[in-house]
């Protein structure tokens, strides 16, 4: 199992670490604000701890559970406490209209997050097409998307620990295409099919 470090208190954050801590994986929160750090960790149970902010996270994955305006700021904020890290962003640069992304050129959060990290963090994008309600109830596939290849076997064992199924997309280049596929999401939600309760995933078909 993994040591995981949430950055993050918020819904993402509780939604994860629940599957986190039933996977039997080793929990720590860390926020801002300590009392959200110390009450999620109380929540969720199965021995999750809070850290204190901008210390060394205990996980081995560190799980950057905010929103998207707020992760590259954080991680140049905890800068060489995150060196050796696994980071996973999970979040999603929707523009004010929920059809675009908040960013024009083919970038991602996640890749502006490897320019500015310690130079042997590795970092990751995943979850980020899943609503948290279908992470909750359902068994959707994640798509997560990184360079390092140990690194791809850590985020794959942990995600198949919650019970889902990883499915490698490719380089952290494919970031930028994840992000595209949870504008595609939304779109999704709002029109043809209608509601949330639903997932990206992949059929495969033999002859």
């Amino acid at each position: 199992m993994s040591s995981i470090t949430f950055i993050g208190a918020g819904n993402m954050a509780r939604t994860i670490g629940v599957l986190a801590v039933a996977g039997g994986n080793t929990v720590e929160i860390m926020a801002r604000d300590q009392s959200k750090a110390d009450a999620l960790a109380k929540v969720l149970g199965g021995g999750t701890t809070s850290g204190k902010w901008g210390a060394v996270p205990a996980g081995d994955i560190v799980i950057t559970a905010m929103l998207y305006a707020g992760v590259v700021s954080t991680v140049a904020e905890y800068g060489e406490a995150l060196a050796g890290k696994i980071i996973v962003d999970i979040s999603n640069p929707f523009n004010s209209t929920f059809d675009g992304l908040a960013h024009s050129d083919e970038t991602s959060i996640a890749q502006e997050v490897a320019k500015i990290a310690p130079p042997s963090a590795m970092v990751f994008k995943a979850f980020n097409t899943i609503f948290r309600s279908v992470l909750e109830e359902g068994r959707p596939d994640v798509f997560f998307a990184g360079d390092n290849p140990q690194a791809k076997a850590d985020v794959a064992a942990f995600i198949e620990s919650l019970g889902l199924r990883p499915l490698d997309v490719g380089g952290l280049k494919m970031a930028h295409w994840l992000e595209g596929a949870g504008v595609l999401t939304v779109g999704l939600a709002g029109n043809g099919i209608g509601h949330g309760n639903f997932a990206i995933g992949v059929n495969e078909f033999t002859d």
